[in-house]
């Protein structure tokens, strides 16, 4: 008669490891919860009335409506400041990139320390201590409240946001790839068009996006240099808000549009934009 068989004991580090694995999970269920409810929040209360979006009682429960979404709609206001908003943002970050990208590429490849730090003196200056003698310019010039003014204010965060991205990801690549392609003839700018910026790919989708998120999502600006024909989305949301009320349905349907790009750009650009932030960790 054999002896019975009994289960070898769970070593102390697989014990532990499991542990950690639960509270990793638990982490970042509670760590979405809490991204991820106030989105939710706005979205349900995008299709909830005044009383119910101001009544504790009413919660994720209710019967939708989207009066909200049709009175915005109808006012025409936020397609119009959607729209500034989109050429704004896709003007700004293309100029921005178009200088940034091949400044990044010379300050990485040429180890020129001084511009870099320049570039960090221009990243941490606070812009709001820009806006009033940026105000006096650009009224002198009868700029104010024209779309050049609007890219040019957001051209002057996005050019250092994306150059110090993209230095990273330059003086990571290797240098010899673009001394083959200059010993077969091309010139310092033939090897960055054709070596280093493709390869440079991942990086520049991440700051480009990030530069257009920054001029979707910002407001001090357009408050400041926009009229009522050029008024971006953070503008138009602001409206919403009076001294005497507040149009809580009204705000957050026009709140929940104005995410939807935002969200879509995140989304089609994910591959890129994981690609890009993971290299710039290993490479940084």
């Amino acid at each position: 008669m054999s002896a019975p068989v009994t289960a070898a004991p769970v070593p102390a580090r697989q014990r532990r490891r499991t542990a950690r694995s639960w509270l990793r999970g638990i982490a970042i269920v509670v760590v979405t919860l809490v991204f991820a409810l106030p989105l939710v929040w706005m979205f349900a209360a995008a299709f909830k009335t005044n009383v119910q979006v101001t009544d504790p009682s009413v919660g994720l429960w209710f019967r939708p409506t989207l009066e909200n979404f049709r009175n915005i709609v109808e006012a025409g206001q936020i397609q119009r400041s959607m729209g500034n908003s989109l050429l704004v943002g896709v003007v700004s970050t293309v100029l921005s990139a178009v200088i940034a990208v091949p400044a990044a590429w010379a300050v990485g490849r040429f180890a020129m320390h001084r511009t870099g730090s320049l570039i960090l003196v221009a990243r941490i200056v606070p812009a709001i201590s820009l806006l009033v003698p940026w105000y006096y310019l650009f009224a002198q010039m009868g700029l104010v409240g024209s779309y050049t003014v609007l890219i040019l204010s957001q051209m002057f965060v996005s050019v250092p946001l994306i150059m110090w991205i993209m230095i990273s990801f330059f003086a990571g690549l290797p240098v010899e790839l673009e001394e083959a392609a200059r010993t077969d003839g091309l010139s310092a700018f033939g090897a960055f068009w054709r070596i280093a910026l493709p390869l440079a790919a991942p990086g520049t989708a991440t700051a480009s996006l990030l530069a257009f998120v920054f001029s979707w999502n910002n407001f001090m600006f357009a408050l400041v240099f926009a009229d009522d024909s050029t008024q971006t989305v953070p503008v138009t949301l602001f409206n919403f808000i009076s001294y005497a009320s507040t149009d809580w349905g009204g705000l957050m349907a026009a709140a929940t549009l104005i995410t939807v790009p935002v969200v879509l750009a995140a989304v089609l650009g994910q591959k890129y934009l994981v690609a890009g932030l993971t290299s710039g960790a290993s490479k940084g």
